[in-house]
């Protein structure tokens, strides 16, 4: 293309931009700042929209339509409040992206007129960006192939590709015992400081996926660096986009991190590509779903959480699996559990909605057991789906012996068991040395699935 054609391809882009913006918009007031809701009067806006109030020329403020009670809308912002007065301008934030000269028009997949749109593209692996898409990592710019709406519209449940291939995550413990299917959502349940980031970043740089997406949500500062440098590495990085929100944003960053990590997934699947999403964790998204609700005057029911929070986990989660066009979305999503309580109400709820769960034990932590992966209460449910029959009597029968084992610990231990009187127990305990064997995994090691179930099989013969 010569620099004229260039030079008309834009100017033709301008003229675009110039037929589809909107001349004329409405503008309301600020009327009320009560910690970090905002009412506003002067705009009809829906729920979802984005806004901006402008303080002055160089300082404004985004929000967004949380809700609304009678002419008075409810915003949340997602930047810092500071500066606000009474009476402050409200805008409607219109989704617009100017062309840019040597770069092609980027269609917008419409979501509403003031639906939020988020920048997606091979061009973003090896990024780590905010929850709206703005760099984090200091390197320039960033140039999306497309713009995709925060918030995508339900899949229609028969449209969905059934899981049917396995995919490989690289630790046998999971790839023999527990094997994951391309598309199915997971959930990694266990407290504090158990291993979950380390597993996370494990399964990011072996599994064999062709785009990683991974969405850090409410943690540390300190914790988001690290996982980055330290347990995703720079091979692990190339092949992946990092959407950080941490603790210390607005509960409404937060949400849009968990929803814009997932958005990034659905266009690399959109593409026909096998994704691996890795959310950690889904308890803050909700924790920050019920600071938004309470904020608003939404009563709680379970344990301090409104009914939204539970409505806005399965509208996070389903947007996660295969598509149509043989593309797939495999989630796995950290749940917390507070105290190591496993009936927490969202671990609860997570638990009904996910394909399956892995079970991080503190006690086998303790013990210098890694990845602390607690097979007993861990399953995958659609195991029997993806795995031969012999693959699952051989996991089924690991599983027995080392579920044996462990609920007659204490009689071993003490010298209370006679050998001899359980055949299946005698088994357990001869095989118990080499069945941990199995189980563990350093950080920097790798298995892929022949191996794994190779060595599963091996652990039973010996």
């Amino acid at each position: 293309m010569s620099a004229l054609e260039r030079w008309l391809a834009y100017l033709g882009a301008c003229e675009q931009t110039l037929d589809e913006a909107v001349l004329w918009q409405p503008k309301g007031r600020l009327t009320r700042v009560t910690g970090m809701v905002m009412e506003a009067v002067g705009l009809r806006l829906p729920v979802g929209s984005a806004c901006v109030i402008e303080i002055d020329p160089h300082h404004r403020v985004e929000a967004e339509v949380v809700g609304f009670f009678g002419d008075n809308l409810y915003l949340m912002p997602v930047t810092n409040v500071h500066g606000l007065v009474p009476g402050t301008p409200v805008s409607a934030l219109v989704s617009h992206h100017p062309p840019q000269y040597e770069h092609h028009q980027i269609p917008l997949n419409a979501n509403g007129p003031f639906g939020r749109q988020v920048p997606v593209g091979a061009s973003l692996l090896g990024r780590i960006l905010d929850s709206l898409g703005r760099p984090l990592d200091g390197l320039g710019p960033i140039h999306p192939d497309a713009y995709y709406p925060l918030y995508a519209q339900p899949i229609n449940p028969l449209g969905r590709t059934p899981v049917r291939d396995v995919l490989d995550v690289g630790v046998k413990a999971i790839n023999g015992l527990l094997t994951v299917g391309r598309g199915q959502r997971l959930g990694l349940f266990a407290g504090s400081g158990v291993g979950k980031s380390v597993l996370l970043g494990m399964m990011a740089r072996f599994t064999k996926a062709d785009v990683v997406v991974v969405g850090l949500i409410g943690e540390r500062g300190r914790e988001v660096k690290d996982f980055i440098e330290n347990i995703l590495g720079e091979e692990g990085l190339a092949r992946s986009v990092v959407v950080a929100a941490p603790a210390d944003s607005p509960p409404l960053m937060r949400l849009h991190g968990a929803a814009y990590a997932t958005a990034l997934a659905e266009y690399f699947r959109d593409q026909g590509l096998s994704v691996l999403l890795l959310m950690d964790s889904v308890t803050r998204y909700a924790m920050a779903q019920r600071e938004i609700a309470l904020a608003i005057g939404e009563p709680p029911v379970t344990k301090g959480y409104p009914p939204s929070v539970f409505a806005k986990l399965p509208q996070l989660i389903e947007r996660a699996g295969c598509g149509d066009n043989g593309g797939a979305i495999t989630g796995f999503y950290t749940v917390l559990s507070e105290g190591d309580d496993q009936q927490d109400p969202i671990a609860d709820s997570a638990r009904a909605i996910l394909d399956g769960h892995f079970v991080l034990s503190r006690h086998l932590a303790e013990a210098g057991h890694y990845p602390a992966i607690d097979i007993e209460q861990s399953i995958s449910r659609v195991m029997v789906d993806v795995v031969s029959k012999e693959q699952l009597t051989t996991a089924r029968n690991f599983k027995q012996l080392y579920s044996r084992y462990q609920r007659n610990r204490d009689l071993i231990n003490v010298g209370a068991y006679v050998s001899g009187s359980d055949r299946m127990l005698d088994e357990a305990i001869r095989l118990h040395p080499t069945m941990e064997g199995f189980l563990m995994q350093a950080m920097d090691e790798s298995f892929d699935l022949e191996s794994s179930q190779q060595q599963l099989g091996a652990v039973l013969v010996s």
